[in-house]
């Protein structure tokens, strides 16, 4: 792990950057936010995947921590990464809003399934000992930290259209 800490150092800090914009962004738009059924839930979903980075990246700086021990974090971190966006865009289908057409949440769902299964990934093949699974959270992180900004936009900038 060791010479992974410097990678792990930056997407810390990136990750509790943007999670401190999200939220930012957010408080702007607020009462916008508030005002739409779907909304609400799409402002925490925005959430997951930057809190999921910055969970992931601290866990792995964790001195002399057992390999399986991380791989655990890892797998329960990428699964609520991928149950919370999931349960709230379930709701979404079922509301009948116009914003619930799979036009809007085809993306949105492949690109949550995209930010969080690379991490479940590197979860399984850290514990049979693969290294390799290091290699999984790179895309889990860098989908993590775009979905965040689209979503970011969505609620900061389209939301006023």
């Amino acid at each position: 792990m060791g010479s992974w800490a410097d990678f792990f150092v930056a997407e810390l800090g990136a990750a509790a950057a943007l999670t401190g914009l999200v939220i930012v962004a957010i408080s702007i738009n607020v009462t916008r936010i508030l005002a739409h059924p779907l909304l609400p839930g799409r402002a925490a979903e925005t959430l997951v995947a930057p809190t999921g980075v910055l969970v992931v990246a601290s866990c792995a700086l964790i001195p002399h921590q057992p390999d399986w021990l991380f791989a655990s974090e890892l797998g329960v971190i990428g699964a609520l990464m991928w149950l919370i966006p999931v349960w709230l865009q379930a709701r979404v289908i079922g509301s009948g809003e116009s914003y619930s057409s799979w036009r809007f949440l085809v993306p949105r769902a492949l690109l949550g399934q995209f930010s969080s299964l690379p991490f479940l990934v590197a979860a399984v093949l850290i514990v049979l000992g693969h290294s390799s699974g290091l290699y999984w959270i790179v895309p889990g992180v860098v989908v993590s930290l775009i979905v965040t900004v689209i979503n970011a936009w969505v609620l900061l900038v389209e939301i006023l259209r």
